[in-house]
């Protein structure tokens, strides 16, 4: 602190030019560790452990604070999830979350006891009360999904991730181990996956994949039947302007989520792990991105949340 003396009244004052540090969730969830948070603040690991809990319960519900102050969304989300170590769960239990492709914010995102139908129907009833106008979602091949979105959203679209799709292929046909049907693989991924624009083009692709490498295989014409069959649900990106052919952005979100709850290990209970993982939200939406690459530099130095906030709206800090 600064000392200063007023020339008019002769008094002397101090000035604080040290800026005010963030509470303590927000540094919790950004990765220091309690014992840290407990030194900078003159207390035990545990003093700093129950004022992190304090400060979570404050926090608003992630959903809540879409309802109220968000409305611009692009309508192309990501859906993906991380399982999360809970005591008195057998396995470790599913926290699904959505994620806007283009805005990158995280409108709804729900904790389940299993990943089933009644999870993904909880998510897209959630992503139903506050508004999503959803177009398309982007996701993996899970059965549970598709009747629970078209339950709540009939009109909307699917995108099966393409690296999601073609890893069950290689696994499938053992690409790492054997070399049988590795030029099947790369001839499949150029002539159906990449190269082709339109229908005409890929129905050429498959000519030639099937006449090529899988005439008289019964095991590949499975596949390449498969994905003929998928048609719809595998390149329905090429028919929505800027919709993305696979989850890797959110992919990006898990793996951030997934550092994080390595060092945390598990949760006692069902609710501190909810509380967390709202905090987790929160705080992916109010930080400010840095490392955004093109078509997304835009976004470096900004919000998510500041995105997707109503015009003429102010969001209440969540950092007093």
């Amino acid at each position: 602190m600064n000392r200063y003396a007023c020339k008019a009244c002769r008094k002397r004052f101090g000035v604080d030019h040290r800026t005010k540090q963030e509470p303590l969730w927000v540094r919790h969830l950004d990765g220091v560790s309690f014992r840290s948070l407990g030194n900078e603040e003159g207390v035990s690991g545990a003093g700093a452990f129950k004022r992190v809990l304090c400060e979570m319960d404050l926090l608003p519900d992630n959903s809540r604070l879409t309802l109220d102050y968000c409305n611009r969304w692009s309508g192309i989300l990501n859906v993906d999830g991380k399982h999360v170590a809970v005591k008195g769960y057998e396995r470790k239990i599913p926290f699904l979350y959505c994620l806007d492709f283009l805005k990158h914010d995280i409108p709804v995102g729900v904790l389940a006891p299993s990943e089933n139908g009644e999870a993904f129907l909880k998510l897209f009833r959630l992503l139903k009360t506050v508004g999503y106008p959803l177009q398309v979602v982007i996701c993996d091949d899970t059965s549970a999904l598709k009747p629970a979105l078209f339950h709540y959203f009939p009109k909307a679209r699917v995108q099966l991730c393409h690296t999601h799709y073609l890893e069950n292929i290689r696994q499938a046909i053992r690409f790492r181990t054997e070399d049988t049907h590795r030029h099947f693989f790369y001839s499949l991924v150029k002539h159906v996956f990449e190269q082709p624009q339109t229908q005409e083009e890929r129905d050429r692709g498959f000519r030639h994949v099937w006449d090529t490498h899988v005439k008289n295989d019964l095991f590949l014409q499975a596949i390449v039947l498969d994905v003929e069959r998928r048609q719809k649900e595998l390149f329905c990106y090429q028919t929505i302007p800027r919709c993305p052919k696979t989850n890797n952005i959110i992919e990006s979100f898990n793996s951030h989520l997934q550092g994080r709850l390595k060092t945390i290990k598990g949760f006692q209970t069902f609710h501190s792990a909810d509380r967390w993982l709202n905090a987790w939200m929160l705080r992916r939406r109010t930080k400010p991105f840095t490392d955004c690459e093109a078509p997304f530099t835009h976004l470096n130095g900004k919000t998510s949340l500041s995105q997707t906030t109503k015009k003429d709206t102010s969001v209440p800090s969540l950092y007093l």
